[in-house]
């Protein structure tokens, strides 16, 4: 695996954006994240354009249709599954004309897709239960995916002419290890995952994309108490949360930041509001949270240059236009001032 592609000072997104018009998200994205974009979901176009369908739609040789409950697997592709891929590629076709009309290829673009966890959580076998109760058929999904990332990664690549990041989505993660998952009958939940058998399906799945992309591999999970120490050891060379949500984090929690940072796995740290907060906050204002957790946490804030990297708190498809703006303008100056910082900082 080489080493990082993006540039230190780089900001970038999480995902989603609001909004039906790719070519308007694709062009927001180049324009106000230069040295990260990424390929922007727009989950407001309904079935397919979600992150479960999305991703289904790479899968290879395999298939999912929409029922009452949600995506379940299908005997052969149908409208769902065809209406999946034809968004992902008016969204590429999207990219590349934002690259074009940019005039040069970005250092590195960034796409998303569910980790092997919340797509097994989040697809019905035909019979009713969800694909990670299923081991064998979870390990199916698991390797299609990978063969379909290969394929999306190498058009990705070739369309924009730069290294791809791929960030695998894992929300679903610490409801699948609590064994808080409602079954899809809504009677009882789903056993939980032992760690080490979660360990085990996500490094299969990072090892594989390391293999397609030779890149960093991101792991995303926006819940308020991410398994950092599990993702870390499963291989997640960079881990994307949320810090806005660690007010009252525990001691515990807080040592666990710490020697993920020290082991050298990258933080893509969510600190710009998602939604328009109503109150415009100054770059001070989002900074703060973060400055706060590298004093507490006794390191030197020139690690923030090398080994942070700025976001929103989570997907933007819930807020405005104009906010989606100002939110990655606010990451982007972020990422400079932790190059930079500011003498208010």
């Amino acid at each position: 695996m080489t080493e990082r592609a993006w540039p230190d000072g780089a900001a970038t997104a999480i995902g989603s954006m609001p909004g039906t018009d790719p070519v308007e998200a694709a062009a927001v994205v180049f324009g106000e994240l230069p040295d990260f974009p990424h390929l922007p979901e727009l989950p407001a176009r309904g079935v397919g354009a979600d992150l479960l369908g999305r991703t289904a739609a790479l899968l290879v040789d395999l298939a999912v249709e929409v029922v009452p409950s949600g995506y379940r697997v299908a005997g052969r592709p149908g409208h769902d599954h065809r209406r999946g891929r034809d968004l992902l590629q008016w969204d590429l076709d999207a990219v590349q004309e934002a690259r074009e009309k940019a005039g040069a290829a970005p250092p590195v673009v960034k796409t998303q897709v569910a980790g092997p966890w919340t797509l097994g959580a989040g697809i019905e076998l035909a019979r009713g239960h969800r694909v990670l109760t299923d081991r064998g058929a979870l390990r199916d999904f698991t390797a299609s995916l990978l063969d379909g990332l290969a394929q999306h990664v190498a058009e990705l690549k070739a369309r924009i002419g730069a290294p791809v990041v791929v960030q695998l989505d894992e929300p679903t993660l610490p409801a699948v290890l609590a064994g808080s998952l409602p079954t899809p009958s809504g009677y009882g939940n789903v056993a939980a995952v032992p760690e080490p058998e979660a360990r085990e399906v996500l490094t299969t799945m990072i090892e594989g994309v390391k293999a397609i992309t030779d890149q960093p591999v991101l792991v995303h999970c926006c819940a308020p108490k991410p398994p950092l120490a599990l993702l870390r050891s499963a291989g997640a060379d960079a881990i994307a949360f949320d810090v806005t949500l660690l007010g009252g984090a525990s001691a515990e929690t807080l040592d666990e930041i710490g020697e993920t940072w020290d082991s050298g796995t990258v933080l893509f740290l969510g600190l710009v509001p998602a939604t328009d907060p109503g109150t415009r906050p100054s770059l001070k204002d989002v900074a703060d949270p973060v400055l706060k957790l590298v004093d507490r946490l006794g390191f030197n804030r020139s690690i923030l240059a090398g080994r942070a990297v700025p976001t929103p708190t989570c997907g933007m498809a819930g807020a405005t236009g104009e906010w989606m703006r100002r939110a990655l303008a606010l990451a982007r100056d972020l990422g400079k001032g932790f190059v930079e910082p500011p003498e208010t900082w």
